[in-house]
């Protein structure tokens, strides 16, 4: 009787412990489980552009990146009309603080196609930059997106 019960006893804890793997391997998953690694502007930029060129109205949304510029997360924080958005950086730092990122890329589109920055967009990139990096999140770009090929401001050096 006692070998029947260590046998039953060695099976449960063999089924058990596969639970307990299958368990560990979802959460592994769900834990450290990272969007696309974007490691070039070209590839950040068409990632936006899929995202942002088909809406009709300024948004303005935040890629949020790990330490190996892998996307956590991308959120459109504000929605504006068909030629601004209000943009809070309050806003921005809380978001980037949540998804424990280590640096993000702002983006947001020019409905009218016309991807080329205004004053507002460079000082308010620059704004970003300086309040990110008080909460040691680095930013690394910021991508307009209009028609054709998107802007890169990081690009022309305007951050």
């Amino acid at each position: 009787m006692s070998a029947q019960l260590s046998l039953v006893e060695s099976s449960e804890t063999i089924r058990e412990n596969q639970v307990i793997e299958e368990a560990m391997q979802i959460l592994d998953r769900r834990l450290f489980s990272r969007g696309p690694e974007l490691t070039s502007p070209d590839d950040v930029a068409n990632y936006l552009k899929l995202k942002l060129a088909r809406l009709e109205h300024e948004v303005f949304s935040v890629l949020f990146l790990d330490a190996k510029h892998r996307v956590l997360d991308f959120e459109t924080l504000f929605y504006g009309s068909i030629d601004g958005a209000s943009v809070y950086p309050r806003q921005v730092i809380n978001r980037a603080l949540a998804h424990n990122a280590s640096a993000v890329v702002l983006a947001h589109n020019h409905p009218s196609g016309c991807s080329e920055p205004s004053q507002a967009d460079r000082t308010l990139t620059l704004t970003l930059k300086k309040s990110l990096a008080l909460v040691e999140v680095r930013l690394l770009d910021h991508i307009i997106v209009g028609a054709g090929k998107p802007t890169s401001l990081a690009e022309y050096g305007w951050f």
